[in-house]
């Protein structure tokens, strides 16, 4: 079984380590990779779909970002337990017809003894903005270490 540390208990250091390290592979956007990061049997909520294991996982994740483009995301630690971490977030995208829109959320995940998350669960609202509104603008990829988080931001 492979590990993803850091791996539980968490202290407040490798809780933010383990946030960074989701928003990163998220940004990413490679739906296998990012799969990987999750048990086998691993059971999400997102919105209103509910993906169970990898494989559907990388389904979700694939459609996700054709609808979604563009996507921009930062996450901030909300609170920890010894397995459970509660983040809020924000992403930035545009659908087909060049609208723009900021996504904000909330997440609890629980992660098994080897780092990998067994259930995510995720409440998130679209808001629609303007081009000129959007804040996260750094290219494709993972937030460059200088980029403000939510806090900083404001959101």
């Amino acid at each position: 079984m492979s590990q993803r540390p850091p791996l539980p208990p968490f202290t407040k250091d490798t809780a933010i380590q383990k946030v960074r390290a989701a928003e990163d592979g998220w940004n990413g956007q490679n739906p296998e990779k990012i799969a990987l990061a999750y048990t086998p049997d691993s059971i999400w909520r997102n919105r209103n779909e509910f993906p169970k294991g990898r494989a559907e996982i990388i389904a979700f994740l694939t459609g996700k970002w054709q609808r979604e483009q563009d996507y921009r995301l930062v996450k901030e630690l909300w609170a920890f337990t010894d397995n459970r971490i509660a983040v809020r977030f924000a992403y930035e995208w545009h659908n087909h017809a060049g609208d723009w829109f900021r996504s904000y959320g909330n997440e609890n995940w629980e992660f098994d003894g080897n780092g990998l998350m067994k259930y995510r669960f995720a409440s998130i609202n679209d808001l629609s903005i303007t081009e000129a509104d959007r804040k996260f603008k750094w290219t494709k990829g993972p937030r460059p270490a200088h980029h403000p988080g939510l806090s900083d931001l404001g959101l």
